[in-house]
């Protein structure tokens, strides 16, 4: 995320020990990217107060960006900071294309531009479409990537840098750079909510 977003952004990085509502003075925007392991790992992260920050900072008018399990986070069961609106698993969704959880390149729509991204596992962001701007679809329809009033959540992995396709069926799905535009696009129209 920050190779991605360091030309453009300066990043204020933190852990979770780091987190009060004092650590976000000056900040506009709070991002977590994908992870190691799964979304369960957030009740390692944060305890009650912790998260309680985190949802504060967004109460006030602060940016939330989520990539995979960034986006679950600001789902029901972590942050809960959507509305009408939920990160759910991708791959146990109606008519999904990738039906188990390992590493490999999605098929998208990405503002009617159709590519491919990395994914591990990701979300579906699932509710109220009249209720959010859908950024990009997967393969079945289900939105990949959405912004709802100063919250913006993506699916897959636009940050995903050369090493991550490092197995053979994926080193032809490199994207080149081009996927890091388009998460450099997609905050620029989240810093303008």
């Amino acid at each position: 995320m920050i190779r991605a977003l360091s030309d453009k952004y300066d990043f204020k990085i933190f852990t979770e020990h780091d987190i009060s509502n004092d650590m976000f003075i000056g900040v506009d925007i709070v991002a977590f990217p994908g992870g190691i392991g799964d979304a369960d790992r957030y009740y390692d992260f944060f305890r009650r107060r912790v998260a309680n920050a985190v949802a504060d900072f967004i109460g006030r008018g602060g940016r939330y960006l989520g990539i995979c399990m960034g986006a679950y986070w600001a789902g029901s069961h972590y942050f809960d900071v959507l509305e009408h609106v939920d990160a759910v698993q991708y791959i146990k969704r109606p008519n999904a294309d990738i039906r188990r959880s390992y590493s490999t390149s999605a098929p998208i729509n990405w503002n009617g531009n159709n590519c491919r991204m990395f994914f591990y596992d990701g979300c579906a962001l699932i509710g109220d479409e009249t209720k959010f701007e859908t950024i990009a679809r997967y393969k079945n329809g289900d939105p990949m990537a959405i912004i709802q009033n100063k919250i913006g959540l993506i699916g897959c992995h636009p940050e995903a840098e050369e090493f991550w396709f490092d197995k053979p069926y994926l080193k032809d799905y490199w994207h080149q750079g081009r996927d890091f535009q388009l998460l450099v696009d997609f905050v620029d129209r989240l810093m303008l909510k």
